[in-house]
């Protein structure tokens, strides 16, 4: 994710890996480590939970990775496109990647809340710009996920920045966050606690103007 011009990639964020932990792994590792993640995870829903796998396409020596090899064992009901707005292509052998996907992994139970399922299968959301971590997740994106459900704890197991749980707390549902990065950790709190305090303050606003 090299850039010169500054910006978002300043001095080449990506290219360093994240904090406390880099992804470029050989791809059976890959596989095989995002697999117990997902056990893990499924292992632990309630039966009318669900799992929403994010995951960008991985490219290694030029071709794609299949995503079959990691999801194919589980019992996926959905493919969601993200389709994210602008981008940058640093690499001249393809295209512009422009979209994600998220697979929708649910328990037998699983129904999304009342009138969500009107929400087509393409959503549309800018990438957020102005968060400290290399590769954060949109706010709106979230939104669109957790308000979809009627989950009463959401748990996120790559934390990052904090995105997930500022909005379970929006939404007035229970967080878990997890992440190896003690950086992020910290990140995420302070980002929590703002939020918190802010929406606080808003609340207070309005039952004044009330």
């Amino acid at each position: 994710m090299k850039d010169a011009r500054g910006g978002k990639w300043k001095n080449a964020a990506l290219v360093n890996g994240y904090s406390h932990y880099d992804d470029d792994m050989p791809h059976n590792e890959y596989v095989e480590w995002q697999k117990e993640c997902l056990n893990e995870m499924y292992r632990v829903l309630k039966n009318d939970g669900a799992i929403f796998y994010n995951h960008k396409w991985r490219v290694q020596n030029g071709l794609l990775q299949d995503r079959q090899d990691i999801v194919g064992h589980l019992p996926v009901r959905q493919i969601i496109i993200w389709r994210r707005k602008g981008g940058i292509n640093f690499n001249p052998g393809y295209f512009l990647p422009t979209y994600e996907v998220i697979y929708l992994i649910p328990k037998p139970e699983f129904k999304l809340a009342p009138k969500t399922n009107a929400y087509g299968d393409v959503w549309e959301f800018g990438q957020e710009m102005k968060n400290e971590h290399p590769a954060p997740f949109p706010v709106a994106l979230i939104d669109r996920i957790i308000s979809s459900t009627t989950g009463e704890i959401v748990l996120d197991p790559f934390m990052g920045s904090g995105t997930t749980a500022v909005v379970a707390l929006a939404n007035d549902r229970k967080y878990i966050g997890i992440d190896i990065s003690p950086d992020y950790c910290e990140l995420a709190e302070k980002r929590i606690n703002r939020d918190r305090t802010q929406s606080e303050l808003t609340n207070i606003k309005q039952k004044t103007l009330l």
